[in-house]
C-alpha cells in the first residue's frame, strides 16, 4: 500500500464545501440575534401574578380529555414549545388533543416569600380547576417534566381535583442521588452546607445565578458550543441548537422561600421519597397516586438520572402503570419532538371517555 493510500485510511478526506458551511454557520450564529421563539396558536385564559395558564386548541380534536402540561420552577417552559418541528405542544394539538401549557413566570423580589405550597395549591391546583372548567370536561391529563414532575406528582397525590392521568417526563422522585456533587449532598444532609443565608440575602434568586449553578452541574449547558461545530453544516440541528441555546441562557429567577423549602425538604430530608411531605396541610404520600400513571426517562440524561425517577413505579397506587426509557437526553426529548409521539401512544386509549 503506498503512502498516500496509507494516509487516507487515517486521515479523513477534506470536504471543502462541507467544511466552509460549517464554519460560516458558526460565525453567523455568533453574531446574529437569537431566534425568536413562535409559539403555537394560544390564548390566555387565566393569570395569577407572574404565572399564566395558556390553552391551544387541537387542530381537529379528537380527544375529549385535554392535556395540561407544567415544566420546572427552576426554566421557562417554552422548551415545550419552542417552534415548528420542535413543539411538544404542537405535537399533541396535530394528534387531537387541547393542550393547556402552565407558566410559573419569573418571580420579583416581591415574591420572595412564596413557598413551594403556594405554587402547587395557590397556583397549579387553581390552574388546573380553570384548565378543567374551560375545557368542559370532568376531568384531564397531567404532564409533569422534570421538577414540573415532581410538583405535578405531589399534587396529585393531595388534591382531590380529577386528574385522569399521570405523565412524568424524567422526573425527580429520590433526591438523594443525582447530578449534585457528592460533597454538596453530604454536605446539605449533615448540616454543613446551608442556602439559607444565601436566599435570605438575595430574596429571589436571580436568573443569573440560577443559570450559572446549572453550568457547574451539567454538560447540557458547557457543551453547546461543541455540539455547534460538529454539526454546524446541518441546517435543521442548526436551528434546534440556536433555540436550545437561547432556552438555556433564558432561565428563571426563583422564589427564596421555595429555593430554600426545596434544598431542605427535598435535598436534605428527601421527604417526598420517605412520604413525610406537607404541603398546604396535606401529607403527600405517594401511594395515594391512584389514576393510571406513566413514567419516562431518558438514556442520556444527564440533569436526572433514570435511579431517580425509578421509585415512584413502587410507591404510587396506581393499578395501570408503565414506565419505559426513550434513546435521548433531557432537552433533547423536547426538541426532537419526539415527547409528543410517547406521549400520544399511551394517552391516545385513555383519553377517549371521562369514566
Amino acid at each position: 500500500m503506498d503512502a498516500k493510500a496509507l494516509g487516507a485510511r487515517f486521515i479523513p478526506q477534506f470536504d471543502l464545501e462541507k467544511e466552509t458551511k460549517r464554519w460560516n454557520q458558526v460565525v453567523r450564529i455568533i453574531l446574529e440575534p437569537k431566534p425568536d421563539i413562535i409559539p403555537t396558536p394560544r390564548q390566555s385564559i387565566w393569570k395569577k401574578n407572574k404565572s399564566t395558564l395558556w390553552y391551544h386548541p387541537a387542530k381537529n380534536k379528537k380527544y375529549p380529555i385535554p392535556v395540561l402540561m407544567v415544566y420546572s420552577l427552576l426554566n421557562k417552559p417554552y422548551i415545550l414549545d419552542a417552534g415548528p418541528g420542535s413543539s411538544v405542544v404542537g405535537g399533541l394539538t396535530e394528534r387531537g388533543y387541547d393542550v393547556y401549557l402552565f407558566d410559573w413566570g419569573s418571580p420579583g423580589l416581591e415574591d420572595s416569600d412564596t413557598t413551594l405550597d403556594v405554587y402547587i395549591i395557590e397556583y397549579l391546583e387553581a390552574a388546573i380547576k380553570r384548565a378543567i372548567r374551560h375545557s368542559g370536561q370532568k376531568g384531564i391529563s397531567l404532564l409533569g417534566y422534570c421538577l414540573g414532575g415532581t410538583i405535578s406528582a405531589i399534587l396529585t397525590s393531595i388534591t382531590d381535583v380529577p386528574i385522569k392521568n399521570l405523565i412524568l417526563a424524567a422526573v425527580p422522585i429520590d433526591f438523594s442521588i443525582g447530578i449534585v456533587p457528592d460533597k454538596w449532598l453530604e454536605g446539605l444532609q449533615n448540616g454543613e452546607m446551608d442556602f439559607n443565608r444565601f436566599a435570605d440575602a438575595y430574596g429571589t434568586i436571580p436568573s443569573e445565578f440560577m443559570y450559572l449553578m446549572f453550568r457547574m452541574l451539567s454538560p447540557v449547558y458547557n457543551s453547546p458550543m461543541v455540539n455547534l461545530v460538529t454539526r454546524a453544516y446541518d441546517d435543521e440541528y442548526v436551528e434546534k441548537w440556536r433555540r436550545m441555546d437561547k432556552w438555556t441562557k433564558d432561565t428563571a429567577s426563583f422564589a427564596g422561600a421555595a429555593f430554600k423549602q426545596m434544598f431542605h425538604d427535598l435535598y436534605k430530608e428527601n421527604k417526598l421519597l420517605k412520604g413525610e411531605l406537607v404541603i398546604g396541610g396535606r401529607q403527600a404520600v405517594l401511594s395515594q397516586i391512584q389514576c393510571p400513571l406513566f413514567v419516562f426517562s431518558c438514556s442520556r440524561d444527564t440533569l436526572v438520572l433514570e435511579q431517580q425517577s425509578l421509585p415512584i413505579m413502587d410507591m404510587a397506587g396506581s393499578l395501570d402503570k408503565t414506565y419505559q426509557v426513550f434513546e435521548g437526553g433531557h432537552v433533547s426529548l423536547a426538541l426532537t419532538g419526539k415527547f409528543a409521539e410517547f406521549a400520544d401512544q399511551w394517552l391516545s386509549t385513555r383519553s377517549l371517555s371521562e369514566k
